[in-house]
């Protein structure tokens, strides 16, 4: 079994956003969304459906962008009442 970095896709109610992608990255995202379906189970009709969930993971696990957006985050109340960063 393949480990891919995109668990299940969940069903939020989407906001439209109209992207162009280079070829190459279409055919990689077709290819990607059949390698997908196969391993959940999960058939994917449309394979821009994983862009979404793709920039997420992407976002998640990008340090830098954690880092920076903690520097220039207000601290809550929340937060400075519990000790968190």
């Amino acid at each position: 079994m393949t480990k891919l970095k995109l668990g299940a896709i969940s069903d939020d109610k989407p906001v439209k956003v109209t992207a162009e992608l280079p070829a190459a990255v279409y055919r990689d995202l077709v290819a990607y969304a059949a390698v997908h379906g196969r391993e959940t189970g999960q058939p994917v009709s449309d394979p821009a459906r994983l862009i979404a969930p793709m920039i997420e993971r992407f976002i998640a696990t990008d340090r830098g962008f954690a880092k920076a957006r903690r520097a220039t985050r207000p601290r809550s109340q929340e937060q400075l009442h519990d000790g968190g960063s």
